[in-house]
């Protein structure tokens, strides 16, 4: 991780004045803030100046410029202005150890001199984020998120999925800086395997806007899956199946053992990891085969119903079909004849026999049909009728 951003932070100003006798100001310094690795401008403005000495000290004391002459040989101090009015020197690469007072002095007839304190902020590096334990499917899962320097002391916030997660914070002050670390627990399933969640850091010291983050992504371990999928829905005699079998599983099954139910693979089978290659299948290579899968948290099994189509086979039975309809169909129009034609001629009969025994209720009911039907009356004639 590199150095934090440098940027010239905004002054923050505050004007302090040395007056000598019976004149006005004299001296005026502002307060400078700035990131570690930023750049400085510390300024002394002079009022009334009429050529006295001007001497620039930093906070152990030390002279830095004398009258616009280099005292000092540190060459991240330069000076950039030296007038009348105003002594303006530029520090880079702004350090901890650089914080503090910066005394700018006036030998008038009195001696003035006022400070401009700087002040270095620390911006937070990326954090660093570990797991405390190996997460696992249905369990919780602890995250620990570090900033080990910043001033001020840096925020922690987390994220996932865009939504802030609550953690719990604390912090060390370590001299000037702070470390501060942050931590967070919540539950996790398989579907969050891969997933991310974000640690963000924030203070002060970085532009407003912005922050210093790290992403970690969950390593989720769960109990494996498996499915076969088969190279074609139809399979023929002949024909050449591969079968495939899909497994997923963390930590992923590195092992795959293929079955046929009771019986062994055909010996014309061959498996090489997922996927098994069944060539010129038969009618003999029918039967269930399975893939099994394991890992350290479970085990997988997955079912395939081989069925080899025979086209011959089905050719010889969709034309024996027809004539079986057809029989059945012949033998049901003849039974249907046959009744019909007891039906005709029991209702026939019926018919004759009835019409008779009428007749002769009739003549009994006259009191003479049957002594006439004997006798042979000329009064009565024999009535005679055939139905066929």
């Amino acid at each position: 991780m590199g150095r934090a951003r440098r940027f010239q932070w905004p002054l923050l100003l505050l004007w302090v004045a040395a007056a000598g006798p019976g004149s006005g100001q004299e001296v005026q310094t502002e307060n400078v803030t700035v990131a570690e690795g930023g750049v400085a401008e510390i300024t002394c403005r002079l009022h009334q100046y009429d050529g006295s000495i001007v001497v620039i000290q930093n906070p152990a004391r030390q002279t830095l410029f004398f009258n616009g002459t280099r005292a000092l040989k540190d060459e991240r101090f330069q000076l950039e202005e030296f007038s009348p009015r105003r002594v303006r020197i530029r520090l880079s690469d702004a350090r901890l150890e650089d914080e503090g007072g910066y005394f700018c002095q006036l030998y008038t007839e009195d001696t003035h001199h006022q400070i401009a304190t700087l002040t270095v902020l620390v911006a937070p590096e990326n954090p660093v984020v570990e797991v405390r334990e190996q997460a696992v499917e249905g369990g919780e899962v602890e995250l620990s998120c570090l900033v080990p320097r910043s001033r001020p002391a840096a925020v922690l916030r987390w994220y996932r999925d865009r939504k802030e997660l609550k953690g719990v914070s604390s912090g060390q002050e370590n001299g000037k800086v702070w470390s501060v670390a942050s931590t967070v627990r919540f539950r996790v399933d398989r579907k969050d395997d891969g997933g991310i969640v974000i640690c963000e850091a924030q203070n002060q010291a970085l532009p407003s806007g912005h922050s210093k983050q790290t992403q970690y992504v969950l390593d989720v371990q769960y109990s494996p899956t498996a499915r076969i999928h088969a190279s074609q829905a139809v399979v023929r005699e002949g024909d050449t199946l591969v079968l495939t079998c899909a497994v997923t599983g963390n930590p992923r099954p590195n092992q795959i053992r293929w079955n046929r139910g009771n019986e062994s693979l055909p010996e014309r089978a061959e498996a090489l990891g997922e996927t098994l290659t069944l060539p010129g299948l038969a009618s003999a290579d029918n039967g269930t085969y399975t893939c099994e899968a394991s890992n350290k948290h479970g085990h997988a099994r997955a079912l395939y119903v081989l069925v080899v189509y025979d086209p011959g086979a089905v050719v010889e039975a969709q034309t024996s079909v027809p004539y079986a309809i057809v029989g059945g169909i012949l033998a049901l129009l003849v039974f249907l004849i046959i009744c019909v034609l007891v039906g005709m001629v029991w209702c026939s009969v019926r018919q004759k026999g009835s019409y008779l025994t009428h007749e002769a209720s009739g003549l009994d009911e006259q009191g003479e049909a049957r002594e006439a039907f004997l006798n042979g009356s000329d009064g009565h004639k024999r009535k005679e009728e055939f139905f066929i």
